[in-house]
């Protein structure tokens, strides 16, 4: 127990950003639609972590004014210093995105 408790990777909390088109399936017109700090271990973490938690409607928050997350939404993982990273479901998972193809 005390060497699982020594081993264990500590938590980041990252600073996520969901990015959603009004209607489902557009390619523009991209609106933040919530922001949520989320804790992981890593950023692949923090995907998982963020689609669980908006695609169980038990674990979405009530302010939350989205649709579930589906395929072409976009996350914007912001890490301060560490730089921002942008990923966009698509349908074999999360794939890394340039910012352009916010606007």
């Amino acid at each position: 127990m005390m060497i699982k408790m020594l081993t264990k990777r500590a938590c980041i909390q990252y600073d996520v950003t969901i990015f959603q088109t009004p209607k489902y399936r557009e390619h523009k017109g991209y609106k933040e639609v919530y922001r949520v700090t989320i804790p992981a271990a890593n950023r692949e973490h923090c995907l998982k972590e963020t689609f669980s938690r908006f695609n169980v409607t038990d674990r979405i928050p009530i302010n939350y004014k989205g649709r579930f997350l589906a395929t072409g939404d976009i996350i914007l993982i912001d890490e301060g210093r560490g730089g921002q990273y942008y990923y966009q479901l698509k349908p074999g998972g999360w794939s890394p995105i340039n910012r352009i193809v916010l606007r």
